[in-house]
């Protein structure tokens, strides 16, 4: 792809910017997108001599685990007994040790189901801590967000959960409208309205619920979360209850969902609506 000559022009003013980014733990992708280096080659030369942050490295633990699992099998441990020391599959200790010599099974069949048992405990537990360092992770990597990445994440949120115009529908229905039963959701999208410059007093909440919950119990919690007098919430909507459903949203942390509409709201709908357009578009073009 030929680029315009002055695009890279000032190509030591880029590289500062470059490097100051990936010193403060950016990824290439991140940087790409930030200074809009679209050359690989460009991009490499930026980065030449800068180390990746170690949050985008893999990790290496398996080579310990492998070297540990060597060690133990020339000591004369079984599968099953690296198994639970270390919390890794047989599949992956018969690759490490295959070449190595097999020890003598002196143990009953009790003895090697409780081994069995305690070497899939361990396996859960590893998973377990691997999933949630993952997820750690992740949420590292976010970072700050801009105004222009939280207007977006909002209108990808609301074209899913949230009430939408229809073109059949013979008067319009432009106006924000949204639902959901997640304390986070609720509490990104009332962050979104307030950037968007949603003044609370335009905010109207109905609980809708089924009417065999604690109305009373699920209204005030909603009220505490969004901050307001619950005598301000609009009459709840009940859901009829059937009884040959078998419902699994019960008990004390079910607290039905919280309805948000928003007074005045035509043309902050048009400008989410284009803008999810917009995303679609752009998503649907291919790189050059």
């Amino acid at each position: 792809m030929a680029h315009s000559p002055s695009k890279y022009g000032d190509f030591e003013g880029l590289r500062e910017r470059a490097v100051a980014l990936r010193r403060a733990g950016l990824s290439r992708r991140q940087i790409r997108d930030r200074l809009g280096v679209d050359n690989n080659d460009i991009l490499n030369r930026l980065l030449e001599g800068e180390p990746p942050p170690q949050w985008t490295k893999r990790p290496n633990a398996k080579d310990d685990l492998r070297d540990r699992a060597r060690e133990l099998r020339l000591r004369g441990w079984t599968y099953d007994q690296i198994q639970v020391e270390l919390g890794c599959s047989k599949s992956s200790i018969s690759l490490w040790v295959r070449d190595l010599p097999k020890p003598d099974r002196k143990r009953g069949t009790e003895e090697a189901s409780a081994i069995a048992r305690r070497g899939w405990e361990a396996r859960l537990h590893r998973h377990e801590e691997q999933r949630r360092h993952t997820k750690a992770m992740a949420e590292q990597a976010v970072g700050d967000l801009s105004d222009r990445e939280l207007f977006l994440a909002g209108v990808v949120l609301y074209w899913a959960e949230g009430a939408k115009d229809k073109a059949h529908a013979t008067q319009r229905r432009e106006s924000l409208q949204f639902i959901n039963s997640d304390p986070n959701v609720i509490r990104f999208y009332l962050r979104w309205l307030e950037s968007l410059g949603v003044e609370r007093e335009r905010m109207r909440f109905r609980l809708s619920i089924h009417e065999s919950a604690d109305v009373t119990a699920a209204e005030a919690f909603w009220a505490d979360l969004v901050a307001v007098d619950v005598s301000t919430f609009q009459r709840a909507t009940l859901k009829k209850h059937n009884p040959r459903t078998l419902r699994k949203n019960v008990g004390d942390s079910y607290r039905g969902c919280l309805i948000i509409y928003t007074t005045r709201s035509a043309e902050l709908y048009r400008r989410m609506e284009g803008a999810w357009y917009g995303i679609v578009g752009r998503a649907a073009q291919r790189p050059d």
